[in-house]
């Protein structure tokens, strides 16, 4: 094992290479998984001593690549080329031993181990003997901690150390093996405004290192102040690629979200009535902060934003799953108090989260069995369920939404993810509600499905029933959506009426762009 070394600045060995041959270049690189083709030929250049900012929406196939860089999956088609020189990454610690290191925004720690056990696990370094050398492993942490201006003792155990320090200590972990490559992937995310500026410093201490730096964020501010080039992923492809000093946000915003929405989602004019959901005031002591907005009956009420801007918390505190801090709530004009999702289901109010394996279904269970759950007082008598009725319960709803299985008596766990989705909501649809929230409600389904949940979304709507409809994806909140409220880091951001709104004004507001950016 190589033992690091830390000077102030002095470069790399990547410092020598000629100025435009760059340390580790992707070219057609693809990638597909059941059903979904998750990147399409995309070229990646990453410079010595240069920043490279990778931009796109969520979904957009950031990750998949960064997964492949990193040795976790391999490609189904390009290549990778070090100095000019191809290469395979086939383990996660081929990639390290060739320098490839990443900092995560979720990196797993261990409570029990000390910093410096946390940051050279799987590596540390030993003695004559074989044994790990404790005072050596804990003067390179030492100098590595002091590298990143980190101050705490490696001594100390993880789990007596707030979460920006478990951030620092993640980046100690990445930094620990002698990297040539570094991928920041949100890296900002836990930290304060002052440690992001320790961390600014940190990059540019790499770069004058000749590191080749691959900078992810969804803040703009972030990747004018730090990055030298971008590339731009579309839907798995890239878009766009160039010197950041030749371009602006706004032209960064059109490749992003350059797509027509078209006529994949069909939204059906509805009648929207009076308000039935009110919420003024909402906080939460971590989450979000004096949230308000009304939905009113027959309304698709979309909530967009980035990854960590809150929505998804709000939601669950609406339903019951956690507890705001104050705030009020009103359904149909009375005043609502909600502490367990069983009273949100007894106000009208059902949510279908994000996570549907973990959340929204139980997967070892039959189909009918997860539709009529929260419905036995509908298939029931005395105690006993009337298998009749709920096969019939079932049936209706699982037949409006298309639901693709050889029988209702079929574990959930064998169905395909969107089918899985379908379940779930079938299952809150069937406890007649007024307001359903959707959490991501076609994530990771295949095209037909999603027109399938929009259709019948569309359809809900039209019959009276209040949509929430929380998104990722612009063109289904662009397509969907009567009204969208934006949200970034914890607060709203935005409001817009569907006439006139552009995939532009709700990247500008969920990434804090002004208008004359």
């Amino acid at each position: 094992m190589t033992h690091l070394s830390f000077p102030a600045s002095s470069p790399g060995p990547a410092a020598d290479m000629p100025a435009d041959r760059p340390v580790i270049r992707l070219a057609g690189i693809a990638k597909t998984f059941p059903g979904v083709r998750a990147l399409g030929g995309v070229e990646l250049s990453l410079h010595a001593g240069s920043v490279t900012a990778l931009i796109g929406e969520n979904g957009a196939g950031k990750s998949t690549l960064v997964k492949i860089l990193t040795g976790i999956y391999q490609p189904d088609e390009g290549h990778i080329e070090m100095d000019g020189a191809p290469v395979r990454f086939p383990t996660t610690m081929d990639a390290a031993r060739a320098g490839v290191t990443a900092i995560h925004q979720e990196t797993v720690l261990f409570d029990e181990l000390s910093v410096a056990e946390n940051i050279f696990l799987g590596h540390q370094p030993r003695n004559r003997f074989g044994l790990i050398d404790w005072a050596r492993m804990n003067a390179d942490a030492r100098a590595l901690l002091d590298r990143i201006g980190a101050r705490m003792d490696p001594a100390m155990r993880l789990r007596d150390l707030g979460i920006a320090n478990r951030h620092l200590v993640a980046i100690a972990r990445a930094l620990s093996i002698d990297a040539r490559v570094v991928i920041m992937d949100e890296p900002t995310a836990a930290l304060s405004h002052k440690e992001i500026g320790e961390l600014y410093d940190l990059v540019e201490r790499l770069k004058a290192e000749g590191k080749a730096i691959l900078f992810i964020s969804h803040k703009f501010d972030e990747i004018f102040r730090i990055a030298d080039r971008y590339t731009v992923f579309r839907d798995g492809e890239m878009v766009g690629a160039g010197l950041l000093a030749e371009t602006s946000q706004n032209d960064l915003v059109r490749l992003m979200v350059g797509r027509d929405v078209g006529q994949v989602f069909p939204k059906v004019a509805a009648d929207i009535g009076e308000p039935v959901l009110t919420v003024a005031g909402y906080c939460h002591p971590t989450e979000f902060e004096d949230i308000g907005f009304e939905l009113r009956r027959g309304e698709i009420l979309g909530f967009y934003g980035l990854i960590g801007a809150g929505r998804s918390e709000v939601m669950q505190a609406l339903f019951g799953v956690t507890r705001p801090s104050k705030g009020a709530v009103r359904i149909d004009g009375e005043v609502a108090v909600i502490r367990t999702p069983a009273e949100a289901v007894a106000r009208g109010i059902v949510y279908v989260p994000e996570d549907r394996g973990r959340q929204g279904a139980i997967t070892a269970m039959p189909i009918v069995s997860n539709v009529t759950l929260p419905s036995l007082s509908r298939t029931s008598r005395r105690g006993f369920i009337r298998m009749a009725e709920e096969f019939a319960l079932a049936r209706d709803y699982t037949a409006r939404l298309d639901l693709r299985a050889a029988a209702l008596d079929q574990p959930v766990g064998t169905l395909s993810g969107g089918n899985q989705q379908k379940v779930v909501i079938a299952k809150w649809l069937a406890t007649r509600p007024k307001v359903i929230i959707l959490d991501e409600p076609t994530k990771g389904i295949d095209i037909g499905s999603k027109a399938a949940v929009h259709a019948f979304m569309s359809e809900l709507a039209g019959q009276g029933l209040s949509v929430i409809m929380v998104s990722s994806e612009i063109p289904e909140i662009m397509g969907m959506s009567d009204r969208v409220i934006v949200m970034r880091e914890g607060r709203i951001a935005g409001r817009f009426d569907r006439e006139g709104l552009t995939p532009e004004m709700l990247v500008r507001a969920a990434a804090g762009i002004g208008e004359a950016a």
